[in-house]
């Protein structure tokens, strides 16, 4: 008899199944989501910020790009803040605690 899987715990591996998996009902296996370098240096950048804001702009000056802001609120990483009334198109944005436990 087959034993059913379990959920893999981080950097271990249990049975046949790799670290850093999940099941998905109906799926299969799903490899937990990690963010890349410049998501992750962005959401790192909140961790000293009072509230957990997140900054607009790197350390270049430049503006960071609304792709890696939107894949982090679509990740549930960050959550949009408050509203900018002179710039209505930049997010705001404050890290959550599944950004904090992410990046630590």
């Amino acid at each position: 008899m087959v034993e059913p899987r379990t959920a893999a715990v981080q950097g271990e591996i249990v049975g046949s199944q790799p670290a850093g998996t999940r099941p998905v009902k109906g799926l299969g296996w799903k490899r937990a989501a990690r963010p890349t370098p410049i998501q992750a240096a962005w959401l790192k950048r909140g961790l000293a910020q009072p509230g957990g804001k997140l900054p607009l702009f790197d350390d270049y000056g430049q503006h960071y790009d609304p792709r890696t802001v939107r894949a982090c609120l679509d990740q549930g990483w960050a959550a949009p803040w408050i509203g900018n009334p002179l710039k209505p198109a930049w997010l705001v944005c404050k890290l959550t605690e599944a950004g904090r436990n992410v990046v630590t």
